[in-house]
């Protein structure tokens, strides 16, 4: 009996196998990296739901017959040691031909060098930080613009739109949040405004009162934050508390409806910046907005979805265009001319999108409403 079983076992174990084989065989994969757990998970959440419907579409098109693309998704939570040992795991797995991350630049430009060792395709949905693309790596791209482009366009609105020339900078000393602060501020006062201040939180932070106390002692018009929604939040709250009562003005991390929630009515007449135009905009993003809401009838979009979506299916181009051969990829995207839902994108030398645009947001009665570009 034990010989029976012996034999049946060395019979089917390789038939086994080979299915297995034969099915991974099958599959490419794409992987997610986001922040899928803490402050920012649903920011994370958005892009992966963006990430499936780009890949649903592409497997439902037909253009890759016998291969099934296939999402994975890895949270690095926000933190650049996770990051590297995130992207470690992924350039282990050969059958990942692209990254679509990581939204945090903090993230990015370590993880960036992982995927540099195996000519990995990466583009960022969300990292604005010059840095990320000034490394001299050819295998890295994003389809949003820069904080220094985000930063200028910001200093312009306060002094031509809004008129105020005194302001007080927070920033929460990420790569992201002070790199924007700092290239607001130092627009900001070359076109003769005078930031009084210009402080730093740490991420997490739940309580300002202190700073904002100090900060009104100076007498600004506006506050300018760099970084996410979660701090944010509660600054423009206990700002309005203490009797501050000026508009907060940031940057793309905060354009989501959470800022809202935990903000409150504090939130109304807050200003924010968004990188590119908004979905609705654009013609060809319509289809997707449509999409997304019949899919997700209960679910906010969030400020990087389109772009995430926007990498995914170029990577998926890609694919399709170099004959699934992943060591073409990268030098195909550097030269790509793609018309998707942001419009045309395109890539400098640097890999930075050539599509610089910048739009303006206010909030009106809880939501937040464009008001030009």
């Amino acid at each position: 009996m034990k010989n029976r079983i012996l034999l049946f076992t060395f019979y089917f174990l390789p038939v086994f196998f080979s299915g297995c084989m034969k099915e991974d065989h099958n599959v490419i994969k794409i992987a997610l990296v986001s922040p899928f757990t803490g402050d920012l998970a649903v920011l994370g959440q958005g892009m992966k739901k963006a990430v499936e419907m780009a890949v649903e579409d592409a497997n439902a098109s037909g253009k890759f017959k016998g291969i099934t693309l296939k999402l994975v998704t890895f949270d690095d939570r926000a933190d650049p040691k996770e990051a590297v040992n995130v992207a470690n795991r992924i350039i282990s797995d050969k059958k990942i031909f692209g990254v679509v991350g990581h939204l945090n630049s903090g993230c990015s430009i370590p993880a960036s060098q992982v995927y540099a060792k195996e000519n990995l395709v990466m583009i960022s949905p969300g990292s604005t930080n010059p840095k990320l693309t000034l490394q001299g790596l050819k295998n890295i791209f994003r389809v949003c613009t820069t904080d220094d482009i985000q930063g200028n366009f910001a200093a312009n609105y306060v002094i031509n739109n809004l008129k105020i020339k005194r302001v007080a900078v927070i920033h929460d000393k990420t790569a992201y949040g002070q790199g924007v602060a700092e290239s607001f501020k130092n627009n900001f006062e070359e076109k003769g405004g005078k930031a009084v201040s210009f402080d730093g939180i740490d991420s997490g932070d739940k309580d300002f009162k202190a700073l904002l106390t100090s900060i009104k002692t100076k007498k600004p018009s506006l506050i300018y934050f760099g970084g996410p929604y979660p701090e944010c939040g509660l600054i423009t709250k206990q700002a309005k508390e203490l009797g501050l009562n000026i508009p907060i003005f940031s940057d793309d991390a905060i354009n989501s409806p959470e800022y809202v929630k935990i903000g409150g009515k504090a939130t109304e007449g807050d200003y924010a910046t968004m990188i590119g135009i908004p979905a609705e905009k654009l013609p060809k993003a319509k289809k997707f907005v449509d999409k997304f809401k019949n899919t997700y009838p209960d679910t906010d979009m969030q400020p990087y979805d389109t772009n995430a979506y926007e990498a995914a299916s170029i990577i998926i181009n890609a694919i399709e265009n170099t004959n699934i051969d992943k060591l073409k990829i990268v030098d195909y995207i550097s030269k790509i001319k793609f018309n998707g839902i942001l419009g045309k994108t395109s890539f400098d030398k640097n890999g930075d999108t050539l599509n610089k645009n910048i739009s303006i947001y206010k909030i009106i009665n809880g939501k937040f409403v464009y008001v030009g570009k």
